[in-house]
């Protein structure tokens, strides 16, 4: 299973990201390994795996994004950060509202945490999830809820 959404009569979910396969994204050399999506309120926990110098495009966060980094560097390619680098066993979280392109010049492994998914900012102006989806009709429902 890849994807997991917690059961309110359950305590205790275990996840086996090794026996896990990695799914491609819509981004060339960038895939994942979903530990946990909870479809009704956005939350995300995933595995990101890069290929040398494979780009996450233009996003923001737009609630608090946290991500660990177990193998290679991340770095900040665009934004108010850029430059901004991460390393093996480094924490960084960004802010609501942060946005920028991430980058992993050697490839790695991330730990990535969303309250709700990005926004990715496409070339023809469009908004959307990870998944191409249009960002407002598929999550701009749950946003309004937590800025209530």
């Amino acid at each position: 299973m890849d994807a997991l959404s917690p059961a309110a009569d359950e305590h205790s979910h275990l996840v086996r990201p090794a026996a896990m396969e990695w799914q491609p994204t819509r981004f060339p050399g960038c895939s994942v390994k979903t530990l946990l999506f909870d479809a009704r309120t956005g939350l995300v926990t995933a595995l990101m795996k890069f290929e040398p110098g494979a780009t996450l495009p233009d996003h923001e966060h737009v609630q608090i994004e946290q991500t660990y980094v177990i193998e290679g560097r991340l770095l900040d390619r665009e934004g108010p950060a850029a430059g901004t680098a991460c390393g093996p066993g480094e924490f960084i979280w960004r802010g609501a509202g942060s946005r920028h392109s991430a980058w992993m010049p050697d490839g790695g492994v991330t730990l990535a945490m969303f309250q709700i998914p990005n926004k990715f900012y496409d070339a023809d102006g469009g908004v959307t999830d990870l998944a191409g989806k249009d960002w407002q009709s598929v999550w701009g429902h749950i946003d309004n809820m937590k800025a209530d």
